[in-house]
C-alpha cells in the first residue's frame, strides 16, 4: 500500500531530485510507471537530464547586481520568472485534488501553467481556482468539431494561449507501463474528452501495416490544420514538440506565435536528443521572433540558466513539480518551484546576470580546446 502523503516537508529534501523517493512510496505501481517512465529503452529520457550535466557555467565577478530580478513579459502576460507548470495528464493519479493543487501552487509562487487536455479535472475548475496566467495544451481530436467547442471553452474559461502538442499523433512504445499492466484507476479519467466521438476504424484488406495507411494516422493533424486552428480562436497560439529547425522555420512561415522545444519528456520516440543539445540550432532559426521555451530534463535553477543563455525566454518542468505532487500534494508542487527559482537566483548573480535579459551565451563555459 502507498504511504500517507507528508503533512511537513522534511529537512531531507533540499533540491527537487529529492523529492522522487518520497514521490515512489506514495503511488501505486501503475501510476509510478506512467508518470516516470519514458519511451522505450528510455534513452532519451535519461539523456535530458545527462545532456544538462555535460555543460559547464562561467562564473564573473564583481559584477554591479543591484536591481535585479527574474521578471520577463511572453505574449503579453507578466510573469514573476521563467519556470512553467508543463502539462501532465492525469494528475490525480499522483494526488486526489490533481491538478486543482498545482494550479494552487502555481498561483502561490507565480507560476504560468499549462494545463492538459487530459486533465483529470475539468479546465473550467482549474481556472476558477486559478491566481496565475493559464495556458491550454490542445490535442486536435478526429472529431474536429468537439475539439473548436473544447477550445472555446478554454477561451471562456480565460485560458491565455493555446499550445498546440505536435509531436505525438500516436504514444510512444512505453514498456515500462506494459510491464507494470498499466489502466487508469477508477475515478481517474480524462474529463474533459468526454463526449468526443471515437474515431471509426475502416479495415483496409490491402494494407498490411499495423499503423501506417491506418485511421488513426490518417486523422492525425497536419500543418493545413494550423489554419483551421487559426480560425478557430484569437488566442496566440504555440507548437510543443519542435526538435528541429526545419520545424521551427516551418511554423513560423505558418504564422506561430511560440515554440516550445520539447521531445515528450523522452516519451514518444526514443532516441531523439536531448532538449537542450538541439536548442540552440533553433534559436538561430528563431532569432527573437517569438518566444521560445524548451522542457526535459531540468532538475536544478542552474539548469534554468543554461536553458536561458542558449536561446530559451522559458522553461517547463514536469515530473519534477508531479513528485513534488505526489509527496505533499499543494505544498510539495510549490516548494519544487521555490527550490528552482532560488537555485536560478544564486546562479544569475554568480555567473554576474543581474536580471534574464543579462543572460546570454557567454554563460556557457567552453573549452578552449573546443
Amino acid at each position: 500500500m502507498p504511504l500517507p502523503k507528508l503533512q511537513q516537508i522534511p529537512p531531507t529534501i533540499a533540491a527537487v531530485v529529492d523529492y522522487e523517493p518520497y514521490a515512489r512510496e506514495r503511488m501505486s505501481e501503475q501510476a509510478w510507471a506512467y508518470l516516470a517512465g519514458g519511451a522505450a529503452d528510455e534513452l532519451t529520457l535519461a539523456d535530458n537530464r545527462t545532456a544538462f550535466e555535460r555543460l559547464r557555467l562561467r562564473s564573473r565577478v564583481l559584477q554591479d547586481l543591484s536591481g535585479g530580478n527574474t521578471r520577463l513579459r511572453l505574449l503579453g502576460q507578466d510573469f514573476a520568472h521563467p519556470v512553467f507548470l508543463a502539462p501532465v495528464a492525469y494528475q490525480k493519479l499522483a494526488h486526489p485534488e490533481g491538478e486543482l493543487a498545482s494550479v494552487l501552487a502555481a498561483s502561490a509562487l507565480g507560476a504560468g501553467m499549462v494545463v492538459s487536455t487530459q486533465a483529470s479535472v475539468e479546465l473550467e475548475a482549474i481556472a476558477v481556482q486559478a491566481q496565475t496566467p493559464l495556458w491550454f495544451q490542445l490535442y486536435i481530436q478526429p472529431d474536429r468539431e468537439f475539439t473548436a467547442a473544447l477550445i472555446r471553452r478554454a477561451q471562456s474559461a480565460g485560458y491565455q494561449a493555446l499550445v498546440l502538442t505536435v509531436d505525438a499523433p500516436v504514444n510512444g512504445v512505453r514498456n515500462r507501463e506494459q510491464r507494470a499492466g498499466f489502466a487508469l484507476p477508477a475515478g481517474v479519467e480524462a474529463v474533459n474528452l468526454r463526449g468526443v466521438r471515437p474515431l471509426q476504424a475502416q479495415v483496409d484488406p490491402q494494407n498490411s501495416s499495423l499503423l501506417l495507411g491506418g485511421p488513426l494516422l490518417a486523422a492525425a493533424p497536419t500543418w493545413d490544420d494550423l489554419t483551421w486552428l487559426r480560425e478557430q480562436t484569437r488566442l496566440p497560439i504555440l507548437l510543443k514538440g519542435i526538435m528541429s529547425a526545419v520545424d521551427a522555420e516551418q511554423a513560423l512561415a505558418a504564422g506561430v506565435d511560440g515554440l516550445i522545444v520539447s521531445n515528450h519528456g523522452g516519451r514518444t520516440l526514443d532516441g531523439l536528443p536531448a532538449t537542450i543539445d538541439v536548442l540552440p540550432e533553433i534559436a538561430v532559426a528563431v532569432q527573437d521572433r517569438v518566444p521560445l521555451l524548451l522542457d526535459g530534463g531540468i532538475r536544478r535553477g542552474s539548469d534554468i540558466l543554461k536553458a536561458l543563455a542558449l536561446g530559451a525566454d522559458a522553461v517547463l518542468v514536469g515530473r519534477p513539480y508531479v513528485f513534488g505532487l505526489a509527496a505533499a500534494g499543494a505544498v510539495g508542487v510549490a516548494h519544487v518551484l521555490q527550490l528552482l527559482r532560488a537555485e536560478l537566483e544564486v546562479a544569475m548573480a554568480l555567473t554576474g546576470c543581474a536580471d534574464l535579459a543579462s543572460i546570454g551565451p557567454d554563460v556557457i563555459w567552453r573549452s578552449a580546446a573546443r
